[in-house]
């Protein structure tokens, strides 16, 4: 087949033109993205019922949701959590489920328990996780002084949101920060109690003016028209105009005894930018979209906002596309380097120019036809994929070189330019197309891990596939056809290809091979006993997820664990902000309940998030350790996080599992067990170390106890006075005021009063109209109750996390502590989740294993040989981790993937050594008779090292040093790549010495006692 394609020269070039083109035109139409599209099997639906209790929500609503949706397809998990106003329900469904299917499935079941649910309660919210709902930039909206925020807040809603969804590209845009303006009425109660009136004759009025028949039409003559009235209202002018019936047919206008008006509405949350409120625009990316492309339009249209709203400040915020372009310098930096140290490494050992320009030539072709394949599989360029290409770059400049390097041993036997380039190729085919199989191998099972990693993973093999295959094609053809094509009219000189540094090396090698030789038991006991060393320091290694990134931003996360008022929380974030001073290049904050549309968290106004992105890491370091001190010190009570800036990878593999959850149901009632009887039993848990969950944190409250005997005496309904507590405390909306898509509330003026003072100075009125204090009714007492209530598919339950060391040994004691009480008593938590993880990825590695050894057996036509590549494997991983060890970098998923790569390239100098022996094994057999087998066996050991110790060096050195640039650089991407750079250089170190020496013992150790049996059977039989 070689010697065909390379006949036709023409063809072939004109082939690998058209690929080009074809390729060129696929990599313009790839999507540009952070991250792959995953679907998470993910779905929360979130409750708003206002003025509902963690208990009326869990009884009214979650229950029933939880008995709704039990049913679902490939459900999985279900766990809800029912807080003040708010319920939160996640539902975790398998891998590989329809999310589509299981979005609109889940909505469907809702929908049929609209009935069975609370009318005043708005319907749950369904949203589904994504990857792309990661926002890929944030836009912060400041008003400048003097601005109506009202105004600001309808810019951004009605005109900026608009603007940006335009963008091609764009999937959502999300805000939080909002206010809204609304018509308050204040009325007065003195004017009404002089005229016989109260509160509910002024909204009575309201909502008798506002109303709007539907559905009524009136004739005339041939023609019907449907009817308006109108009475109805559009401003606080028009309200103040309404007529007021009092109850002795008395009547006056509003404006007589209510004042009405704008005001800004009392919001439940806020956004801080810096110290100034505003208003923060999310943006999310289609799947399909580049990311960078889009970012440079976001770009422009902000400029655009800034000279159309000059009285509005815009900033952008937490670009995520950094990440990006991480990747993508890492890419160009490992294409430069690794090219010009191909170069360096070259011209040191073969003293040649024209080697490195064919692999010039060869990088970029098969990098750009890997794309096609991108294409082809629907892989979009992200981190993922990038990362897999500059794994594949690596191996790919390792098949050029051997090929050229076995290619130029042929000339140097003396074959014409045209036979060597076809016998070089031919030689080392079967050997390349192994290695290639065997990396895969090793690789691709990694794709069958569950959950998130097996995802990402698929990404990264197909590139890695990808590059790897498309390496081969450009080794087996064009790369001798350029050889051919270069050298075509230049005279051979058997001296040009060896420079004096590698025959330098060669001597060394030769020198040291005789001495290890020499004591060959020894030296393999010796080897062997490394295994275990080396493969020891991986206990001592800190385990990991992502590597640390030095970063100099943070956030903190805060639940003041108080019963203060939003407006109250804003004050604490400010003074923090203020304390801060001008340490920071920008900072950002959202207080209370935050109103994105994707926001699946936690939403209370104790709450508050807080990033901050300090000007260098030394500044970081000094104020995060001084306001931690300072917050603790000040609000004891104050749940405080304080963690680096997660990135989208953070957020991606974010869990909000706890490591190891003990929970327990009360057999009994059904119900959580209340705070005084659960004291004294955690006080008797076996454990010690141990923290509440959420099922377990109290909270304080005040409570109205109603006197119902002194209502009674005095004839007052007992809906009068409900309804006078709810006019009273909170914002009571009268009616909406709805103008196409723009509503204004009419709201009641809330009082701020202390809640004392409220009640003495409001009166109920009996039947015959004598006023009595609401004090007189109500006894206002405190009491503590849960703050949650937490459920799961069986039910309601309370928890504790288990912080205590090797908690899965105290499992039994604790299940005893449960039945001893009655209690219902399981586990769960990450650690459950990462064992099943880690059981899958032994046995997927067992089975890479198997897979390699079928391999590598059908390569090599032996059982036994194999054995000696997979020996070689754990001295590679030990020495990786060594270089771990010694440069104090954790065992983490970057330096995974290294260890994975480094292995790759390690088994193809152990396969092409094997290969070389093997063959120089039935060479010597045929040529020399007369020699033993131990004879043939040694010449083929000493023979096969020479020959293949320039291109294992160059192999090895060109992969290091190309790498190296990244551990003297800075930044988030050398960050993230600088385990996995430790890992391969660390690997192919003692790789290297491993193919050179390891591989030569073991070969003699398990073939010196083959005899002419085994001479026959490599095709050999004697006469």
């Amino acid at each position: 087949m070689v010697r065909f394609l390379l006949s036709r020269p023409i063809a072939v070039t004109m082939v690998f033109l058209a690929l080009m083109v074809f390729s060129l035109i696929g990599f313009t139409k790839l999507p540009i993205s952070l991250l792959p599209p995953i679907d998470v099997p993910q779905i929360v639906v979130k409750v708003n019922y206002p003025n509902a209790s963690p208990e009326a929500i869990e009884q009214n609503v979650l229950s029933r949701v939880r008995e709704g949706l039990i049913t679902l397809n490939e459900l999985e998990d279900m766990d809800s959590k029912a807080g003040s106003e708010t319920g939160t329900l996640r539902l975790q469904f398998a891998y590989g489920t329809s999310m589509e299917l299981a979005y609109i499935e889940v909505n469907e079941k809702i929908d049929r328990l609209t009935n069975s649910l609370p009318q005043e309660l708005a319907h749950p919210q369904v949203i589904r996780i994504n990857t792309n709902d990661i926002p890929m930039v944030r836009l912060q909206v400041i008003p400048k002084e003097g601005t109506d925020y009202a105004a600001v807040t309808k810019l951004a809603e009605n005109v900026l949101k608009k603007r940006i969804e335009q963008l091609q590209g764009i999937s959502l845009v999300d805000i939080n920060g909002k206010q809204e303006r609304v018509i308050t009425v204040e009325p007065n109660k003195a004017v009404l109690a002089g005229l016989g009136m109260t509160e509910q004759n002024v909204i009575n009025a309201i909502r008798s003016g506002n109303s709007e028949p539907s559905g009524i039409s009136v004739k005339d003559g041939q023609y019907r028209y449907f009817l308006r009235l109108a009475t109805r209202v559009d401003t606080p002018e028009d309200i103040a105009g309404l007529p007021v019936m009092g109850p002795g047919g008395n009547m006056v206008e509003l404006n007589k005894v209510a004042n009405v008006q704008y005001q800004m509405g009392s919001p439940m949350g806020y956004h801080l930018y810096g110290e100034q409120e505003g208003l923060v625009i999310t943006i999310h990316k289609q799947a399909a979209a580049k990311m960078n492309e889009l970012m440079e339009k976001v770009s422009e249209s902000v400029e655009l906002f800034k000279k159309d709203y000059p009285q509005v400040d815009f900033a952008l915020s937490q670009d995520q596309s950094a990440l990006l372009n991480a990747g993508i310098n890492n890419l160009q930096t490992s294409l430069l380097f690794g090219g010009i140290f191909a170069f360096g490494v070259l011209f040191i050992f073969m003293g040649n120019y024209k080697m490195p320009l064919i692999i010039g030539v060869s990088l970029p072709t098969s990098l750009l036809i890997s794309f096609l394949v991108f294409y082809a599989f629907g892989i979009s360029i992200n981190v993922i994929s990038l990362s897999g290409l500059a794994l594949g770059l690596g191996m790919l400049i390792d098949n050029a070189i051997i090929v050229l390097d076995n290619i130029t041993r042929k000339r140097q036997e003396g074959l014409p330019l045209f036979d060597a380039c076809v016998k070089g190729v031919n030689e080392v085919m079967s050997a390349l197309i192994s290695s290639v199989l065997t990396t895969l191998a090793v690789f691709v099972p990694l794709v069958f891990l569950s959950g998130i990693s097996g995802a990402l993973f698929f990404d990264q093999a197909v590139s890695v596939a990808a590059i790897l295959f498309v390496s081969l094609l450009v080794a087996f053809i064009l790369l001798p056809l350029l050889y051919r094509l270069f050298f075509a009219k230049k005279q051979w000189d058997s001296n040009q290809e060896d420079s004096r540094f590698f025959k330098w090396v060669l001597a060394l090698y030769k020198s040291g091979y005789q001495r290890l030789m020499t004591q060959r038991r020894l030296s393999l006991i010796l080897l062997l006993a490394l295994i275990p060393l080396f493969l020891m320091i991986g206990l001592a290694l800190p385990k990991e997820g992502l590597p640390p990134i030095g970063k100099k931003d943070v956030l903190i996360e805060l639940d003041w664990n108080e019963p203060i008022a939003v407006k109250q929380n804003l004050e604490r974030v400010k003074g923090m902000m203020a304390l801060l001073g001008n340490s920071f290049e920008h900072a950002e904050a959202d207080v209370g309940v935050r109103q994105f549309l994707l926001f699946d968290g936690e939403n209370s106004v104790q709450e508050a998030s807080i990033y901050i992105d300090f000007r260098d890491q030394a500044s970081k370091e000094k104020y995060t350790a001084q306001l931690e001190k300072q917050l603790r010190a000040q609000y004891p009570q104050a749940s405080i996080k304080l963690m680096d800036a997660p990135n989208a990878f953070d957020q991606l593999f974010a869990s909000n599992r706890p490591y190891y959850e003990m929970r327990w149901k009360d057999l009994k009632d059904k119900k959580p067990v209340d705070a005084a009887t659960m004291e004294p039993w955690l006080e008797d848990l076996p454990v010690k170390q141990w923290k509440k969950g959420p099922g377990l944190q109290e909270e304080s409250a005040v409570v109205f106890h109603l006197d119902l005997e002194k209502l009674a005496l005095y004839q007052i309904e007992l809906n009068e006075i409900a309804g006078q507590i709810e006019r009273l405390f909170g914002a009571y909306t009268i009616d909406e005021i709805k103008q196409f898509s723009e509503v204004t509330p009419i709201r009641l003026l809330e009082n701020d009063a202390d809640y004392r003072g409220i009640l003495a100075s409001n009166y109920l009125r009996s039947k015959e109209g004598q006023p009595y204090a609401l004090a007189n009714f109500i006894q206002v007492g405190y009491e503590d109750h849960y703050k949650y209530v937490t459920a799961d598919k069986t039910g309601i339950y309370q928890s504790v996390e288990i912080t205590a060391p090797n908690p899965q040994n105290r499992e039994r004691e604790l299940k005893n502590w449960g039945l001893d009480r009655n209690l219902s008593v399981s586990f769960s938590g990450q650690y459950f989740k990462d064992q099943e993880n880690l059981q899958q990825l032994i046995g997927i590695l067992g089975v890479a294993v198997l897979l390699l050894y079928f391999i590598l057996a059908a390569q090599f036509e032996s059982f036994v040989q194999p054995l000696i590549v997979i020996f070689t494997l754990p001295l590679g991983i030990g020495g990786a981790l060594l270089v771990l060890w010694l440069t104090g970098t954790s065992l983490n998923v970057m330096s995974a993937i290294g260890l994975v790569v480094m292995l790759g390239i390690m088994v193809n100098d152990a396969i092409l050594k094997i290969d070389t022996i093997n063959r120089l094994r039935v060479k010597y057999a045929e040529q020399e008779r007369d020699l033993t087998d131990r004879e043939i066996l040694e010449q083929a050991l000493f023979k096969a090292g020479e020959i293949r110790l320039k291109p294992i060096l160059m192999t090895s050195m060109t992969t290091i040093l190309a790498l190296l640039p990244v551990v003297f650089s800075s930044g988030l991407g050398a960050d993230l790549q600088r385990p996995l750079v430790f890992s391969v250089m660390g690997g192919l170190t003692i790789g290297t010495l491993t193919a050179l020496y390891f591989v030569p013992l073991m070969y003699w150790a398990l073939s010196r006692k083959k005899n002419k049996e085994e001479r026959r059977k490599i095709g050999v039989v004697s006469s």
